[in-house]
Order: structure tokens, then C-alpha cells, then sequence
């Protein structure tokens, strides 16, 4: 009998080794070092990815939005995506409680802090560039614990 195995270190790992070939050879980042492998572990639920990259996004343009009056860079607007994402995420979840829920129960929002990791790659390299990359990233990442551990994923 084998011994079940947290998918989420190994998951996380290989993405940040992916992640960090992406950045490399490519010369773009997936979101965050991080977000393929937490992207990756929800591939089978795709609404999950899907309100997560939205997320990210309304992240994005609330923080763009934010500082068109207001003075945000550096750590402050690194700190700032992170914050807001993390509410954003909140609000989301929250949200889903209701009518979300009822349609398609079980879906969530991925991570605390993803949002605002994908947020600030939106803001340092573009939309299409994070998006693509991003979701590319995870199915690498997810083709890779496939190989690896197919008996602990849901495939």
C-alpha cells in the first residue's frame, strides 16, 4: 500500500522549475513563481481557473484605475496588488456563496495571495502575455505530476 503523498510542495516545486525555465528560454513570466503549481492542482476544475485569472484581472484594472490619481509603484504597488487581490478574492468567494453556488457548487477562487501575484504580471508584461503563460505553465506542471504521481491526481 503506497503512502499518500501532499501534492501541493510537489506541485509548487515543479512550477517554480518550470516558472523559472518559462523565464529563461521565453523570456515571460507565468504569473507569479508560484501560480502554475497552484494553477496546475485545479486544472480538472476549470471554473476555478477561470475565476481566478478574473481575479487577477479586476485586481489589475482596480489598482491601474487607482493610480491614475494616486502615486502606487514600487514595493507600495507590489504590496498594494497583493492586498487587493487577497480582498478581491474575499469579495469573490463571498459572492459565490449566493447564486454561484447554487449553478455550480464547489467553486472557488484559488489561493489568498495568486490574484494578486497574476495582478502584478499583468501590470508588468501584459494581458495575453501572463494569461497565456500562466495557463500553459499549469498544464506543463499538471502533465509533469501526471507522469509523476497519476495515482494522487484526479485524471
Amino acid at each position: 500500500m503506497s503512502e499518500a503523498i501532499d501534492l501541493v510542495p510537489l506541485a509548487i516545486s515543479i512550477g517554480l522549475v518550470v516558472s523559472l525555465l518559462f523565464s529563461e528560454f521565453f523570456g515571460i513570466a507565468a504569473g507569479g513563481m508560484v501560480v502554475p503549481g497552484y494553477l496546475a492542482l485545479r486544472l480538472d476544475k476549470p471554473l476555478d481557473v477561470v475565476l481566478t485569472l478574473l481575479a487577477g484581472f479586476l485586481t489589475f484594472a482596480f489598482v491601474q484605475g487607482l493610480s491614475s490619481f494616486s502615486v502606487i509603484y514600487g514595493r507600495r504597488r507590489t504590496a498594494f496588488m497583493i492586498l487587493s487581490g487577497y480582498f478581491i478574492g474575499m469579495v469573490m468567494r463571498w459572492a459565490m456563496g449566493g447564486w454561484v453556488a447554487q449553478q455550480v457548487p464547489g467553486a472557488d477562487v484559488i489561493g489568498y495571495i495568486v490574484p494578486g501575484l497574476i495582478a502584478i504580471w499583468l501590470a508588468r508584461q501584459g494581458i495575453v502575455e501572463t494569461f497565456a503563460t500562466a495557463t500553459t505553465a499549469a498544464v506543463v506542471v499538471r502533465l509533469s505530476l501526471i507522469l509523476l504521481y497519476a495515482e494522487g491526481l484526479q485524471v
